[in-house]
């Protein structure tokens, strides 16, 4: 096997991230091709996805896209993707799907941007049950079966795909509440995180459709990413 993920920006591609984590947390070995984004991706990301987005994954003549489908792909192939127990197995599968396919005000109002802090002008009520959503689910998971990650001892499949909530709960300093923020506190300090965000915040390239996305919906206060 010899894989490469296709990747958008770092600072803002939360769906990138998701697989590239689970990849370095795991070792296993795979080169990365970084492809920014613009104001009109489709032409430039259909040559290598069929559904023109990012991540995307290159095993040999296969190309598997969406991050569900590749970290499936990969559970395939690899042992600890997902957590070995059943129970654990289960809920984590729910868990990753649910953020697959739901917490649309959270994506919508809070993108992910890892180098700024910014205050949320407003926090209305589908925001306010996401977040809220967010801190039931991080709690129950780490009950459980005893963390520190959400299904267990071990990261798995269903931290890499929280992995984007956790940079978007230390932006907007979401309140999921304390044993939710420990479990952000936990992921954010990884190693693989760390490399994520310091390329994140080296980074020259802006898109300046996300950089209005979060000046709609927040006041900046921070800027931690280097000069362009």
């Amino acid at each position: 096997m010899s894989y490469t993920l296709i990747t958008a920006n770092r600072n803002y591609s939360s769906w990138s991230l998701r697989p590239w984590i689970l990849m370095k947390a795991l070792d296993i070995p795979f080169a990365n091709e970084i492809i920014y984004f613009e104001a009109e991706n489709y032409d430039r990301f259909r040559a290598f996805a069929p559904n023109a987005q990012v991540p995307c994954l290159k095993d040999g003549d296969r190309t598997i896209w969406d991050s569900l489908a590749i970290v499936e792909y990969l559970a395939e192939r690899h042992p600890g993707v997902w957590p070995e127990e059943e129970k654990a197995r289960t809920w984590a599968r729910c868990a990753a799907a649910e953020m697959h396919g739901g917490f649309a005000a959270l994506r919508n109002i809070c993108p992910m941007n890892v180098g700024v802090r910014a205050q949320l002008h407003a926090v209305e009520t589908p925001l306010q049950r996401n977040i809220d959503r967010i801190g039931e689910l991080f709690a129950q998971g780490i009950d459980s079966f005893d963390g520190p990650w959400l299904a267990g001892t071990e990261f798995t499949a269903v931290d890499a795909f929280f992995a984007p909530v956790a940079y978007r709960v230390r932006s907007f300093d979401l309140d999921i509440g304390e044993k939710a923020r420990a479990w952000v506190d936990h992921i954010i300090a990884h190693p693989a995180m760390g490399e994520w965000e310091a390329q994140a915040l080296a980074e020259p390239h802006r898109e300046i459709g996300h950089e209005e996305e979060i000046a709609a919906v927040a006041t900046v206060t921070d800027d931690f990413r280097h000069a362009e």
